[in-house]
């Protein structure tokens, strides 16, 4: 006999597609600490953009999977927003890449690895959390997962208080500074968006506990 969750569709495939958006936020967030360290190699610009694209497409299937849902695992609007947030990762990612490769010569130098490792890390935490959904919606270890996203962030500014001063006290170079400004301020906002995928997760465990 089949159950209405099976009639409905309501299933876990959300909870898949959710999971896979997740998964390529690391893989983009892996390609770029590898890119800013491993400086001997040619950098390829279509691993991020390939990255989007599935990212792109994930993010579309979900919302085509919502249309043709009759019931859903969690609140439409909840995963709307998750897909949404997830999203924007690997897109932030790759503007700071497209922006990287053109200017890297001139930012000789500067360290964006410990940022960029950061982000990993950040990227990390959010497949975890994203994969706590399918478990029942536990408030401990999603908060416990939240708290990490939050000090990371907060350690992500942290990080970049010591290059800002050291940038705003060289002399000569306004240009170098300008540019490396951008870079360091496309990671801080891709830190950002993994906080903020841990807080979308985080108010969707509130709300139905």
């Amino acid at each position: 006999m089949f159950s209405l969750q099976t009639i409905f569709g309501k299933g876990d495939k959300f909870y898949g597609l959710l999971e896979q958006s997740a998964d390529a936020a690391c893989d983009s967030a892996k390609a770029l600490h590898e890119l800013v360290t491993q400086t001997d190699r040619a950098p390829v610009i279509s691993h991020f953009a390939a990255a989007r694209a599935r990212e792109k497409a994930l993010a579309s299937k979900i919302s085509e999977e919502l249309v043709n849902t009759f019931v859903t695992a969690l609140d439409r609007e909840d995963i709307e927003a998750l897909n949404s947030a997830l999203y924007k990762i690997p897109k932030t990612i790759e503007k700071f890449a497209e922006r990287y490769v053109l200017v890297a010569e001139r930012l000789q130098g500067i360290d964006f690895a410990k940022r960029t490792e950061l982000l990993e890390r950040s990227t990390i935490v959010v497949a975890e959390i994203i994969g706590e959904l399918r478990k029942g919606l536990r408030i401990d270890p999603v908060q416990k997962l939240q708290s990490r996203l939050q000090a990371l962030e907060a350690e992500g500014d942290r990080l970049l208080l010591a290059p800002y001063r050291a940038l705003y006290l060289e002399p000569g170079d306004a240009m170098r500074a300008i540019l490396a400004k951008d870079l360091f301020e496309l990671l801080e906002k891709a830190i950002d968006k993994c906080r903020d995928v841990g807080n979308t997760v985080y108010s969707i465990v509130l709300k139905n506990s």
